[in-house]
């Protein structure tokens, strides 16, 4: 309990900071980017801009400022509280899967049940009205088939890699992402870059070298399973880019909708390689854990169910953070988030973290950081 405590008050206190130092702007275009949630590509395709906010003059003046200071405050709060969710859910999510691998380790069973979790959360939506349910035609779905195929890569492959190793040591070998995005988009887009995008590499590159080369908890296993699903992540943005650009896919079809769509096409993947690889030896492993005292089926269950809900819910609640802020808070807000799910597993697992790790994955991130904020001159 004490741990919990500490880390959600470590998460509290970087989201205040962060969340209140950034405030949204209106009339800014945000782009949607998640490492494990939907497509960079698909997530700027469907990404909100934050709406305006037009003051009507009145004859006294006072009313009007009045009314915009109080919708200001308002979204700030809003913002500050999504990314507070934000950051909770993923600490919760990467903490509930670490204790359920070390329980059982079946992480092609885990991750199907974290991803088959989702559907129980978005079905009810759309059955009740409470959202709109998206309606594909059949060649919408072989459309999206790629890259659900890519998404289900993303996160069988970080399951595996939390599995592996330390959850700090794979989130800092994540944070190499941009390196082969950068390597997808030239190879297969013919996307060239400026120098000082590709420079911007460098530093990721060296600390993630530097921190697995000093990794007290490394293994071959976690380092190849992170890199699968940094690969499967920059493969799904590419498939993105090439299938979906400027054009029109069913209807109803915004970013949370899409990315239940990709939930429920990556679970009908899932299920059946689960049990090629792993077959049906999670039913006696969980048995055997709850006569070893422990845990109770109940417990058990619970971790479970609460590792597949916090996963859907914090690439759900980053649309809401992500969708208010411009693309500079988005890449800040990223990497705090890297930085502060990295020191709350140091905390929550007790996971040493030698000098050489500590500074690859400080050089690292911040490389990440640079990555995104160049990328962002870019496009401008």
């Amino acid at each position: 309990m004490a741990v919990i405590k500490k880390v959600v008050l470590l998460a509290l206190a970087a989201t205040s900071a962060s969340a209140f130092a950034f405030s949204p702007r209106a009339n800014v275009g945000s782009s949607v980017k998640t490492f494990n949630g939907v497509p960079p590509a698909v997530g700027n395709a469907f990404a909100k801009t934050c709406p305006s906010t037009t003051v009507a003059l009145s004859a006294s003046g006072g009313e009007a400022v009045a009314e915009a200071d109080e919708g200001s405050m308002a979204d700030t709060l809003k913002t500050g509280s999504y990314f507070a969710l934000w950051y909770l859910f993923n600490i919760g999510y990467n903490i509930y899967n670490k204790q359920a691998l070390n329980a059982l380790a079946f992480p092609w069973t885990i991750a199907t049940i974290q991803m088959v979790t989702g559907i129980f959360y978005f079905v009810p939506l759309w059955l009740t009205g409470l959202r709109k349910a998206p309606k594909l035609s059949v060649d919408d779905l072989k459309t999206l088939l790629p890259i659900a195929l890519c998404h289900t890569g993303v996160h069988v492959g970080a399951v595996i890699a939390l599995g592996a190793g330390a959850v700090s040591f794979a989130h800092i070998v994540k944070a190499s992402e941009p390196v082969v995005t950068c390597g997808a988009n030239a190879l297969l887009l013919g996307e060239v870059l400026p120098a000082k995008v590709y420079a911007t590499l460098l530093p990721i590159i060296g600390g993630v070298a530097i921190a697995s080369m000093k990794e007290l908890s490394f293994t071959t296993l976690a380092l190849a399973s992170a890199m699968l699903s940094n690969v499967s992540s920059s493969l799904r943005g590419v498939l993105s880019k090439k299938t979906m650009s400027g054009k029109q896919i069913g209807e109803n079809l915004d970013a949370q909708n899409l990315y239940a769509v990709l939930t429920a096409m990556s679970s009908c993947i899932l299920i059946p390689m689960a049990l090629a690889v792993e077959g049906t030896a999670f039913i006696p492993a969980f048995k055997a854990a709850v006569a070893a005292g422990s845990f109770t089926n109940k417990s058990l269950s619970t971790l479970l169910a609460l590792g597949g809900l916090t996963y859907y819910m914090y690439n759900e609640v980053a649309f809401l953070a992500l969708g208010k802020v411009n693309p500079v808070t988005h890449a800040v807000g990223n990497t705090i988030k890297r930085v502060v799910i990295i020191v709350a597993s140091v905390i929550a697992f007790k996971t040493p973290m030698s000098t050489g790790s500590i500074i690859g994955s400080t050089i690292a991130i911040m490389g990440t950081l640079l990555y995104s904020l160049a990328m962002n001159s870019v496009k401008k």
